[in-house]
């Protein structure tokens, strides 16, 4: 266990908080670093994220077909298995892909705990590399009143209403067919209100340099989804047989 913890703090840790140094020597503000940091690790998953997003869409776009197989072969969940991958593969589509982000955000929303963490504590200074200047001093206040190093909930309750409306935006467009899928209508609906509570609960219990993370990379997410949806929906109207 030990080889694998060494593993990940020196393949993700380390060069992150040696990012973040950097970054805070170059603006003099740990706030400013924490969301630029952001901001790079959001564009660095970017097209992951466009591939989940257009899958997401070819999915919506396919979904009657998708039903029709799934009720030519109600009885025979081998054969409507075999069908439906045989779909994805003709319109190449990765019905998992969507979970991708998740699972890859997740050790680095990890990594990020330990970073912000680190980064206020002057003897990990001494895991930066030799080409990183020490700063003299980290001051955790940003913004006048918010200590990067103590929980707060009102950033926790700001980032769940941010999740809330991004989960919102997410939920995919239906198609002008009327048709569309019911056990995911009724988990994306439930995620919508279940994953702002998670939100809330988590951030809640961390200080808030994570949690800042958390708000900007949702932020960024919500700015991504409100550009790409108008395009989707403009996608649905001009495939729309009945047009």
């Amino acid at each position: 266990m030990g080889f694998f913890i060494s593993i990940f703090n020196e393949i993700l840790i380390r060069p992150l908080f040696n990012v973040l140094i950097i970054f805070h020597n170059l603006v003099g503000n740990f706030g400013l670093a924490i969301i630029l940091l952001t901001v790079l690790v959001r564009l660095v998953l970017y097209p992951l994220s466009a591939k989940a997003v257009r899958s997401q869409k070819e999915l919506t776009k396919i979904q009657p077909q998708i039903q029709e197989i799934q009720k030519k072969y109600k009885g025979n969940q081998s054969n409507q298995a075999k069908e439906l991958m045989k779909l994805y593969k003709e319109h190449n589509i990765n019905p998992f892909s969507g979970c991708l982000p998740i699972l890859i955000q997740l050790p680095i929303l990890i990594a990020m705990y330990r970073v912000f963490l680190d980064g206020l504590d002057p003897s990990q200074l001494a895991n930066l590399y030799y080409f990183v200047q020490v700063p003299e001093s980290i001051n955790p206040i940003f913004i006048g009143f918010l200590d990067l190093s103590q929980r707060s909930i009102l950033l926790a309750v700001i980032t769940g209403f941010l999740q809330f409306w991004q989960s919102k935006i997410s939920l995919p467009v239906k198609p002008q067919t009327g048709q569309g899928s019911p056990v995911s209508s009724m988990m994306g609906k439930q995620l919508l209100y279940i994953l702002p509570v998670i939100t809330v609960v988590i951030a809640a219990s961390l200080p808030a340099g994570p949690v800042l993370y958390w708000f900007t990379a949702t932020l960024i997410g919500i700015i991504q989804q409100t550009y790409i949806k108008p395009r989707q929906i403009k996608t649905l109207i001009n495939h729309d047989p009945g047009t």
